[in-house]
């Protein structure tokens, strides 16, 4: 590597010294035009990219892939430019660099953070052989509206599970030191409140209460701000009026000054542009100005830092200074990258990483751990390999690219396995399928029906599969209606009125308002969007070669009308009853849902007991320990996750009907039994008082452990002795 400085190399440059030396060295040799150049990320690589490179103008490019190119484009900035000041390039790696896993919503559905844990570490692996240092992701958004596109790329709608799982992501994304090879940046999104769109339309208006902010929105960022992670993005919308990308309270109070943060801020594309369309900046300098005296360091592709910083800083209106600190920031996550060490990559790396066998299998053990068994009437799950002849039906049942989900990054649909493709591999060679299309996802034709209804009529059972198209959840892809789209629920009346067993197959990226299906279809698994292996490990489950264990991470709802419907809800003074009318509910549908929050059957039965709370009585320093055990009572080797839920049943504000704190999945054979102990300390226990402390207050709390969060199996209490205040993050 040719440097600018072979005779005497400075400081900045020497990997001996310190890291903050490093960087007050780079600092005091770089013009503010360069400085600014730090800040500012674009899409893609261009001729004029090319020329703002070389003029050190240009701190970080999202969009560059491949190996060749990511070398190529590095190499005119740290050997073309007047410093040689490395480029970090950024990609969303979701779920999934080349080897896609299933969606984030999907992986939630695991409840299992190792395997969360091992997705991120993966898909950082594969990324980072190929020149990739940061990712945009997790994103860890509570979405209590399924209507939302985004929800397919979050863990639900809990603010417990959220934040193990935005742990679990930045522990795999950024492993133990940025400095290994095969490891790259997390940066949790969308910073604050994103998920909480009116209506759920992408990109709304958030208006929330301080009390919902601090207690269901911020704690999975302050999770994977514990965690490590460097970097954090901020959001599109406004909250409370003022938009995130300009929120001095969000990013400065509670983001560096509550947490101690100390990475990078960057905007999401354009946000700080959006400002002047927000109608809270006249132009792109007062935009400016606004985002970065809020805490935004870095411009995502919206060319406003490049084009008024300068000009900002020469008239006074922002100090020299609040560059520098920016700066810093950006600075101190290249040296830490190890970028001015190894600015480059390998091609043979990517060749022995990327689709590996090893990573191949991840995938498809991590896709079976999603699947949700919704429904088995009859026990008509799992079929037998050596069955006659099976019809396997739908507009997804043969299809590449739905598996892969949205935000699937470079997944490739050449590498999928279809559910058809993974029914032919695992039935015995006398087994007779007959596929039949029968409609598309979208669309008013039934010229399928007919073959359809006539394979259905020839088979022992019909596997009918259905859903959504890949685009029709994601960014900008809000639905106002949850059913199925199209006509597939007309093909699956069809094919039920041949009298087949239907087992029914989901691929989707929210919750979908299934009542009538889930009424009269004897067997409903949950697949979400599942990745490359999709197709083998649907198999697996329809055949018993895996035991499903997965659970919901949101509530599905009955018809969109339920909606927004979410488990740890507060129980008002008219709680909903079935038969007295003046109470919270609606007249025309049951108030429960269609499917609760941690819902999930299993071939294997398993059975609660032995309940221990201790201590009884608890005082300041106290943990809490709460002991069961769980028996499988069937036949067969599954999993089951168990949850523990708590209720503070008196306080000074309305508490949750039940709040999640803690849950594990294990595995048991026949016969096994496994006792289980979850602790409990204040801070679990904590509330936000009327005065915004942190407290918890004098009385009895109710501990629920259960299969989901409405099949409760045991139940007891403790009581809290005294008065206690607690930091307000812990």
């Amino acid at each position: 590597m040719k440097m600018k400085y072979e005779s005497e190399r400075p400081l900045y440059l020497d990997s001996s010294q310190p890291i903050d030396r490093r960087i007050e060295d780079l600092l005091a040799r770089m013009t503010l035009e360069e400085k600014i150049g730090q800040m500012c990320q674009y899409s893609g690589i261009t001729g004029e990219y090319e020329r703002m490179i070389r003029e050190g103008r240009i701190g970080s490019l999202l969009n560059v892939v491949g190996v060749d190119e990511t070398n190529r484009v590095q190499r005119i900035a740290v050997e073309e430019s007047r410093l040689g000041i490395p480029l970090i390039f950024g990609l969303d790696v979701l779920h999934g660099y080349k080897t896609i896993f299933p969606i984030p919503l999907g992986l939630a559905s695991t409840w299992d953070p190792d395997a969360v844990r091992e997705a991120a570490s993966i898909a950082a692996a594969e990324a980072s052989a190929e020149g990739i240092h940061w990712t945009f992701a997790p994103m860890v958004d509570i979405a209590r509206d399924p209507r939302w596109g985004r929800i397919a790329e979050g863990a639900g709608e809990d603010p417990y599970l959220g934040s193990v799982m935005a742990r679990a992501y930045v522990e795999g994304y950024q492993g133990k030191s940025l400095s290994e090879p095969d490891t790259i940046v997390a940066c949790p999104k969308h910073y604050v409140a994103y998920g909480g769109a009116e209506g759920g339309r992408d990109y709304n208006t958030v208006d929330i209460s301080e009390r919902t902010l601090r207690e269901i929105y911020l704690p999975p960022f302050r999770a994977a701000v514990k965690a490590g992670a460097k970097t954090v993005m901020s959001a599109f919308n406004d909250l409370n009026g003022v938009p995130s990308s300009a929120n001095p309270y969000t990013l400065r109070t509670i983001l560096r000054g509550e947490w101690g943060f100390d990475g990078f801020v960057v905007s999401d594309w354009n946000a700080i542009g959006e400002l002047i369309v927000h109608g809270v900046a006249g132009d792109i300098y007062e935009a400016a100005e606004k985002a970065l005296m809020a805490g935004v360091d870095m411009d995502m592709q919206g060319d406003v830092y490049n084009r008024a910083l300068l000009r900002l800083v020469k008239e006074g209106r922002i100090p020299e200074e609040s560059i520098n600190e920016a700066v810093r920031r950006i600075l101190r996550v290249k040296f830490m990258l190890g970028l001015f060490e190894r600015p480059y990559v390998e091609a043979e790396r990517a060749k022995r990483i990327v689709k590996c066998k090893e990573h191949l299998e991840a995938a498809l053990k991590i896709a079976r751990k999603s699947i949700v068994l919704l429904k088995n009437e009859g026990n008509l799950l799992p079929l037998s390999k050596h069955i006659d002849s099976i019809a396997v039906i739908g507009p997804l049942a043969d299809d590449r690219e739905a598996p892969l989900g949205p935000w699937s990054c470079l997944g490739d649909p050449r590498d999928v396995i279809t559910v058809l493709e993974g029914i032919k591999s695992k039935v015995s060679p006398r087994t007779r399928v007959l596929y039949a299309k029968g409609c598309d996802v979208e669309g008013s034709s039934r010229d399928g029906f007919d073959e359809a209804i006539s394979a259905a009529k020839e088979s022992r059972v019909a596997v009918v599969v259905v859903g959504e198209s890949r685009d029709m959840s994601g960014e900008a892809a809000c639905r106002a209606h949850l059913d199925l789209p199209g006509v597939q629920e007309d093909l699956l009346k069809a094919v039920y009125a041949t009298g087949t067993p239907i087992v029914m197959v989901m691929m989707n990226g929210r919750p979908l308002s299934i009542s009538w299906p889930a009424e009269h279809i004897p067997a409903i698994l949950e697949t979400w969007f599942l990745g490359i292996q999709a197709g083998r490990a649907i198999a697996d489950v329809i055949f018993g070669d895996y035991n499903p264990g997965g659970k919901l991470p949101v509530t599905f709802p009955r018809t969109v009308g339920q909606v927004p419907i979410y488990y740890n809800h507060k129980n008002t003074g008219r709680p909903p009853a079935p038969n007295i009318k003046w109470t919270s509910k609606y007249l025309d549908i049951p108030y429960t849902p269609l499917f609760p929050f941690g819902h999930g059957l299993s071939y294997a039965r398993f059975e609660y007991s032995g309940l221990e709370i201790s201590p009884l009585e608890v005082w300041r320093g106290d943990v809490v320990r709460v002991r069961f055990k769980v028996k499988n009572v069937g036949d067969c080797e599954g999993d089951e996750v168990a949850q523990l839920y708590v209720r503070d049943v008196v306080a000074s504000v309305t508490r949750p009907v039940k709040e999640l704190k803690g849950f594990r999945r294990v595995t048991l054979k026949p016969g096994e039994e496994e006792t289980i102990e979850f602790t409990l300390t204040l801070e679990d226990i904590s509330f936000l008082n009327y005065e915004m402390r942190r407290i918890v207050e004098p009385g009895e709390f109710k501990v629920m452990v259960g299969s989901s969060s409405e099949d409760i199996r045991l139940t007891g209490s403790f009581i809290v002795k005294e008065y206690v205040e607690l930091p307000l993050w812990g």
